[in-house]
Order: structure tokens, then sequence, then C-alpha cells
């Protein structure tokens, strides 16, 4: 192998002593073939503001390009191509065959034989009866198997939304005194959330998801499912509604646990131990061994058969032990009329909506990208806010509450093999047949089932590996994921919700007001200049300070950035290890991870010139990005500090600048 090294040309003798001349630099004439060539920075064109503007919108609302197919195409496939758009499933169902149905097929029936069980158990958290919970597994499915872009996630209701809404919905109506109330809340808090998605998914605003991070809703997960979990000892423990506690909070949950020891049912204790045990074997079974997926998936209705059986021939029921009771039999009805759309319980559907559609959101969509990344193809955040969106809009009018992706049925689904959105197709249509024929089936279901349920669903949200995984890589991370969890555990969600939200912003503001910046030294034997706390052995240049900023220096940040600045000047001069060094005469800025500047950032920069002007240093830029370069020639700094004093790199800045180097020179 041959290996090539560019040099650059050196240019004439006449034209290099004019470009020293100009930098205001002289070189005897025998010296003058052994200085680097140096390359001028660029002066950038006028900016042209329209096409600025227009790269900047496009970019921040359409990074995807999503109109890119429809360039040079005819009308007709405008029109075709926009259909796709909408309902994907115009798209993939072209090339759709009966190995892939086959696939659908199989998950759709296993994910069926989980939801059944999970949503009748969902709906209790919500505060709803029973047959909601399946509505909710109908309708929202179907929808997004048409308009949804994931061939993996699975729908319907979820725990942690579901008593998200029933705590929020509660505070304002009591479901047991105030049943009509209460349900007309839910429909229309349902109805907003779905507004909420869609408006999101069509305005291109999906990044504002992102503002809750990864850390903040580990811990939220986990606090909401602790709280779930203490929910459930009411059915676990056979305390009745009107001796458990209203308040989620762990406190509350096991004061009243404790003041109504005498309530507690042998009965029921026994049956959801046994059973609780048997789902948690059967959840290990299943992670021990992938292959064995369905073993997981089918133990939750294998309990209640199992279950329902055993307290239908022992009437168990006569002995204290709560049950279901009879479910409608009937299809979802209509619930349009239902919905607040006037009056002060609009403005309550509204707030409670957004909050529920916020986390239903971030739920799905961190789901969707998951198995997406598994299988190496591509999920639009856009248009799952749309699909999630348009699903909970015409499932509040269906007698449906709030569903999204539910992560422990996509694994399932995933698992199973499902190819397309029609293993949910699959799952609806044996939701729908349940509803319409086997719902008098449930009506012995023991509650106590349906809490060993829950608690061994939510158990996976509680993702103690992550959590170590953030206190290592971020202590402050761990913060917010720790805030979060307590909020959540010792508040209420909708407290945990917000210190979340809060930490999360608290964390931006952080690093957007307090930038981090670093002294840079050179790497021996090499023209590189890096962090000195990094790269110990970097070495200083006498009488140069190299200071890099790693932020866009915007108006929250600016005096902040000249303050450090000066700070790093005026410690490099008190250093005693600098005392028989040369006097600092030049402090060079890498701007390099500058990506932005606006006229505060500017302003501040001017400052810090005429602060060093009374030091008697000099100002030197290196390497600007043109966006930051564009704005400093607008406003006129480099005739502040003289063109000469604009740098390709550090190097060149060095090479023109040090006075150790002109001395040699």
């Amino acid at each position: 192998m041959r290996l090539f090294v560019h040099k650059f040309e050196m240019p004439n003798q006449n034209d290099e002593d004019l470009d020293m001349n100009q930098k205001g630099l002289t070189f005897p004439d025998s010296q003058t073939q052994d200085v680097p060539y140096i390359h001028k920075i660029g002066v950038p064109p006028k900016p042209d503001f329209l096409k600025e503007f227009k790269t900047t919108v496009k970019e921040t609302f359409f990074p995807d390009d999503p109109l890119r197919s429809f360039k040079d195409q005819p009308k007709s496939r405008k029109i075709i191509l926009g259909l796709q758009a909408i309902f994907p499933i115009l798209e993939w169902g072209r090339s759709y065959n009966v190995k892939k149905f086959r696939g659908d097929l199989i998950a759709g029936l296993t994910i069926a034989s989980l939801c059944i069980p999970q949503d009748i158990g969902y709906s209790n958290l919500a505060n709803l009866k029973p047959q909601y919970g399946l509505y909710s597994s109908f309708v929202p499915p179907l929808i997004y198997a048409f308009m949804g872009s994931s061939r993996d996630i699975a729908i319907g209701p979820v725990a942690v939304v579901s008593l998200l809404l029933g705590t929020l919905v509660r505070s304002e109506f009591n479901p047991e005194t105030e049943q009509d109330e209460y349900l007309r809340l839910i429909f229309t808090a349902t109805f907003f959330a779905g507004i909420t998605q869609a408006t999101l998914g069509i305005l291109r605003l999906g990044f504002l998801i992102d503002f809750l991070s990864h850390a903040a809703v580990v811990g939220f997960m986990a606090g909401a499912a602790i709280t779930i979990a203490l929910q459930q000892l009411k059915g676990f423990l056979g305390i009745s509604s009107e001796n458990f506690t209203k308040e989620t909070d762990v406190i509350s949950v096991m004061k009243s646990v404790f003041k109504s020891a005498h309530h507690w049912n042998w009965q029921t204790i026994v049956i959801g131990a046994s059973f609780l045990a048997f789902l948690l074997v059967a959840k290990y079974i299943g992670k021990k061994n992938k292959k064995l997926f369905w073993v997981p998936a089918i133990a939750p209705l294998t309990s209640v058969i199992l279950s329902t059986f055993f307290v239908y021939i022992t009437h168990a029921d006569d002995d204290g032990v709560a049950i279901v009771g009879k479910i409608a039999k009937r299809i979802n009805p209509p619930s349009l009329d239902k919905i607040y759309f006037s009056g002060d319980n609009l403005l309550k559907g509204f707030r409670i909506g957004i909050e529920a559609g916020m986390i239903a959101l971030t739920e799905a969509v961190a789901i969707g990208r998951t198995f997406a990344s598994m299988k190496d193809y591509q999920v639009d955040g856009n248009k799952e806010m749309v699909a999630l969106g348009t699903m909970n809009v015409v499932g509040s009018m269906t007698s449906c509450y709030v569903a999204t992706g539910s992560f422990s049925r996509s694994a399932v689904n995933y698992m199973a093999g499902c190819q397309t959105a029609v293993s949910n197709i699959v799952m609806s249509i044996v939701v729908l047949l349940t509803v319409k024929f086997l719902t008098p089936l449930f009506e012995y279901t023991p509650n106590a089932i349906l809490a060993s349920i829950i608690i061994s669903a939510v158990i996976g949200l509680i993702d103690i590996d992550a959590a170590i995984l953030i206190w290592t890589i971020d202590k402050f991370d761990f913060v917010a994921c720790l805030g979060a969890f307590l909020g959540v555990v010792f508040i209420s969600v909708e407290k945990g919700l917000l210190i979340a939200v809060a930490i999360s912003f608290a964390k931006i503001l952080l690093q957007v007001t307090r930038p981090r910046t670093a002294v840079l030294g050179k790497i021996p034997m090499t023209s590189v200049y890096r962090n000195i706390g990094q790269y110990p052995e970097a070495n200083k240049i006498p009488g140069v300070l190299i200071v890099r900023v790693d932020s866009a220096v915007y108006f929250s940040n600016s005096n902040y950035v000249k303050e450090r600045i000066l700070r790093w000047l005026t410690e490099e001069e008190d250093d005693p290890k600098t005392t028989y060094q040369p006097k600092i005469q030049f402090l060079i800025v890498e701007l390099s991870p500058v990506t932005d500047i606006d006229t505060s950032g500017i302003h501040a920069f001017e400052e810090l010139y005429r602060s060093l002007q009374k030091r008697d240093v000099q100002l030197v830029l290196a390497n600007p990005s043109q966006q930051v370069l564009d704005k400093l020639y607008a406003a006129g700094f480099p005739d502040l500090i003289g063109e000469n004093k604009i740098f390709l790199t550090v190097a060149d800045a060095i090479h023109t600048c040090s006075p150790k180097l002109n001395h040699e020179v």
C-alpha cells in the first residue's frame, strides 16, 4: 500500500510577504521559507435572510423532508402518495402475503390472551367498569393499524396512564357517587388527549416530548409501578373501597392497609398470592428461555380461567372474596354526547387530557422507536402522533379511554413473530368476540387475580439496571431520576410528573446558562490542541492562553462566558508555576464548538475585548463556524479586533501570535 501525504503549496515570495504584511507581521527573508502556510479565514458572503429563514424553519419542523417523495411526480401519483402518508397500510399492504399473515395471526392471538385480563384490571385502576378496558382494546388498535407506522407496537390501555387518568379525574368527581360525571370527564380527557397528540404531529412539534429526559422517565415509571402495585393491595388483601384510602402516596396507602388489617380476607390473600407466584414463575421462565415467550403471555388468561373456575365451584364469593361481577355484553356504545364541550368541566378535561396524552405519547413513541431499531426500520414520530391522536379522538366517541402502546404487550407481539400492524387487527377482533359473547364467563373472576396480574405486569417498569447506568454516567441525570421517583411515590403521580418535567428543564437551563469551558494545550509531537484536564501531557504555550467554549453563546450565558474566560486569565496570571514564564499577551478563544451566537453574545465578546485591552492582552478567535462568522461580520466585530486576529485553526493562531515562535523566527 502506498501512502500519499498532501502538502500545502507555498505561495510565491511576493504573495507571502504581502500576506504577512497584511497580518501586521514581518519575517526575515532567509526564514520565510520555514514559516508554515496559514490559510486565511473565509470572509462570508452577505447572508440571504429569506433563504436562512426557510432553512431554519425546514430543519426545525421538517428535518425528514416529508415532501421529498412528491417531487417531480404526476398529480395522480401525488394523490396516492398523500393517501399512503396518512394511511401507511396502503403502502405496505401491497406486499402483504400469507406468510406475513401467519406471523400476525399467531402474534395477535397471543397478545389478545394477554390483553383481556390486563384490560379488566387496568379499567379498575382508572375506576371504571371492566367493559371500558375491553372497549379500549377494540377501536383504538383498529384505527392505529391503518394509520400507524410501527409494525410491532401493541395498542391498548396501560397501567401508568390508567392510574394517572383515574387519579386526576377522581380529584374532580367521586367515581362511586358521581358515576355519570366521572365517566363524562374521562371521555372528555380522552378526547383532548387525542387532540393534543394529533396537533403535535400535524404541527411537527414532536420534538417537545424529548424535553422529558430519559432519566426522568425511568424514575417516573419506577415510581408509578410502585404506586400501582400499592393500589392493588386493596384487591389483593380483600379490603373494601370504603376502608381504603383515596390517596396514592406510599405513606397514606400503608396506613390505610394496616388500619384495615381486621378487614383482610384470608381466602382472597391465598388466591392472590398463589397466582402471583404462578405469574412471576411464568415470567421468569419466559425471560430465561426466549423460545418460551408464550408462557408468560398466556399465564394471565390461564390464571383468570383457573381462579374463576375455583371461585365458581367453591362459592368463595359467599365467604367475602370480591369478584368482578357482570360485564356489559355489548359492543362499544357511542359516547360523543357525553363529552363536555362547554363549562368548567371542559377546562378540567382539557388539562387532564394534556397530561395523560403527553405521558401516553412519550411511552408509545419510545416503544415504537425501540422495536424499530431492533428490526432496522424507521418510525415517523409525527405520523405516530397523528395516529395515536386520531385513535384516541375516535375512541373518546366510542366509550374508550386513553390508549397507547403497551411495552409488555409489544414485547410479546415482537417475540411472537408479528410482521405488521395486522396483529393489532387480530387482537381487536378477538376482543370484540370476547365482549360480544364471552363476558359472562368473567363474572366470577376474583379481584385478587386482577391485582396479581397488574402487580406482575408493572414489575417490569422498574428498571434498576437503567438507574444504575444513569448513576454511573451522569449524577445530575440520576437526581432527575430519583426526584421523579420520590415525587410519584411520596406525593402523587401528578406531582411526580411535574417534578420530572421541572428537573428536566432545570438540567437544560443549567447546561445552557453554565456552559463548559476549557484551557487548551498542545499535544506533544502534533499540531493538535486539546483540554489540558483531559490530556495532562498537553503543553501550554508561553505567553498565550487558549480557551475553548463548549456551547452556543446566547443571552442566557453570554455574561457567564465572558466572566469565565476572564477568570481563566486571572488564574493563569496568578499561577505560581508561571512566575518565570512570559506575560500573557494573547488570549485565543477556540470557537469550533460554538454553533451559534446572538447579539448578547457578540456584546459580551466586545466587553471581553475592552477588558483585555486594559490588561494589554490581544483577543484572537479560532475556527468560528459560518453562522457565527456571519453574525460577527454583520456586527462589525472583525473591524474591532482586526481581521488578522481571526484564524482557521488554533495552530495557525499560535504560529502567528506566539511571542516565543516570533522570537525564534
